[in-house]
């Protein structure tokens, strides 16, 4: 990721701009109602935006909180606060509205920009709090429509004097309880991480957004658009809609939560959809089951990249299709080898590096890693030392090199006779024949005892019983690993950020 010094830094935005005015008239959004989008209309609101924008105070150092779903209007509220200056933080879907209200003041929001998908949650949140400006993404009850007023403007070019070390965007994660961390990204790394194209999405790349432009979906749409090609934008992931659009929009590239490809595996019309159109498929975000994955191989082909990265530093490994098959110990499939920029180290609880094959705590250098967590020194000093990250993940290296991530080191579950690791046991109920989908969970009674959950849902015309699991795990794992209570559920809740939400679970079915 080497940087020229000497040449003017272009932030992001400007890239993918200049990339639009290369050929205005292409088309290059696919609205979810339809609508297509050029590069010259894209282009031309997002300039004009961001005058407007810039003349009611979103420069250098302020803060714009999008409430925005998967609509053309939310690239463009965010292209435009970038490229006025501004930080941006996304108000998640999923996050309670008091957990909203809090990071709205957190982060001293300056302006608030409401999407059409969004008008019941900004209902919510304004009551709650209220920034000092609120704009909509178009007609609505919420301030004035931002893209109406902005079309006074010319659309010129317009240069805001960001630098790399600005903040981009502070993102926030989890939320169920409490406030989370904000982690700060900023211009510099971000920009620079544009000029890796990625492999095999397609030429040009049609990238299919069927998961939240404000997650890893908004940064896989900035690379499409610089690479010269086109997104087809949906407001969520519907397994049968996925199937359709790929078939219909002849999509090249889409990214997917490993519970959202085990539920396009698991959907009817996979077997009569054409998914010619596909070569690249990109997983990550939480852990994949070999047995899911070579599953995933048989039905796709080989285009799979499996991507290993946390919010803190976004890519640290890639595991490639012709690495699917590099396996470890339970026939784990590597998360791949660190990228060329990434430095990873497995160390022990005194920072002791380990050898290959043992296990420890994942840490890693890199550009990418955060600056740190918004206004919480404790927190970064906790997790930045000496420039390492600690990831909070434990793993392993092989001899060749070859990342394998085995759990959370907060996810383990401590039983009589050692520890659980959540994923292995995941792994291993998915090689059942009655198990489609799975989470495994701990809970601790009153003496403080962990015990083993697993949350299933069952296979059609399957039925397992606890003693069936029981014995099934004791087979292949030992008892130690054997759950003491099973939850047949209809489907797996996930989180905001599309991973199997665990605390709600524990709460729920913990007892």
């Amino acid at each position: 990721m080497s940087q020229d010094h000497s040449a003017p830094f272009v932030s992001y935005p400007t890239a993918i701009l200049d990339a639009l005015s290369r050929d205005p008239g292409r088309p290059v959004l696919t609205a979810a109602d339809g609508r297509r989008v050029t590069a010259g209309e894209l282009r031309d609101s997002t300039y004009r935006m961001a005058r407007e924008l810039a003349g009611r105070g979103a420069g250098r150092g302020a803060t714009v909180a999008l409430l925005t779903g998967n609509t053309p209007e939310a690239l463009v509220g965010r292209y435009a606060a970038h490229v006025a200056g501004a930080r941006v933080v996304h108000l998640y879907e999923g996050m309670a509205p008091a957990v909203l209200a809090r990071i709205v003041r957190t982060v001293e929001t300056t302006m608030l920009l409401v999407d059409s998908t969004r008008h019941a949650a900004a209902k919510e949140l304004l009551s709650l709090v209220e920034p000092p400006v609120v704009l909509g993404l178009g007609p609505g009850p919420f301030g004035e429509d931002a893209l109406a007023v902005s079309s006074r403007h010319e659309a010129l070019s317009f240069t805001s004097g960001v630098r790399p070390e600005d903040d981009l965007s502070i993102a926030f994660t989890g939320g169920t309880t409490g406030i989370p961390k904000g982690i700060r990204t900023t211009h510099g790394p971000y920009s620079r991480g544009l000029d890796h194209p990625l492999p095999d999405a397609g030429d040009p790349p049609r990238y299919l957004a069927c998961t939240p432009l404000a997650r890893l979906s908004g940064p896989l749409t900035d690379k499409t658009l610089c690479q010269g090609g086109s997104a087809v934008l949906r407001h969520g992931f519907d397994p049968g809609d996925v199937l359709a659009t790929i078939e219909q929009e002849r999509i090249t590239h889409m990214w997917l939560l490993p519970p959202l490809l085990h539920r396009l595996l698991d959907h009817p019309a996979l077997a009569g959809t054409d998914l010619s159109s596909l070569t690249r498929i990109t997983y990550g975000g939480s852990p994949a089951s070999a047995t899911r994955l070579r599953q995933a191989v048989d039905v796709f082909g080989p285009i799979l990249y499996g991507w290993y990265g946390q919010t803190e530093v976004p890519a640290i490994a890639e595991a490639r299709p012709h690495e699917h098959t590099v396996t470890g110990r339970g026939g784990r499939v590597t998360t791949g080898r660190p990228l060329p920029w990434v430095e990873v180290a497995i160390r022990d609880v005194g920072g002791r590096t380990l050898p290959p094959g043992a296990e420890g705590e994942i840490q890693v250098r890199s550009p990418g890693v955060m600056p740190g967590y918004w206004k919480r020194p404790d927190l970064t000093a906790e997790v930045l030392r000496d420039g390492w990250l600690r990831t909070g993940d434990i793993g392993y290296l092989d001899d060749d090199g070859y990342l394998f991530v085995v759990d959370r080191l907060k996810d383990l579950i401590i039983v009589v006779g050692g520890h659980v690791h959540p994923t292995e046991l995941e792994e291993l109920l998915l090689s059942h024949p009655a198990v489609a989908r799975c989470a495994v969970f701990g809970t601790r009674d009153a003496d403080a005892g962990e015990h083993v959950h697993a949350a299933v849902v069952p296979r059609d015309g399957h039925a397992p019983g606890l003693e069936q699991i029981r014995s099934f795990v004791t087979t292949h794992k030992g008892p130690m690993y054997a759950p003491e209570a099973l939850h047949l559920l209809p489907d797996i809740p996930l989180t905001s950020a599309g991973k199997p939400d665990k605390e709600l679970l524990r709460r729920t079915l913990g007892g």
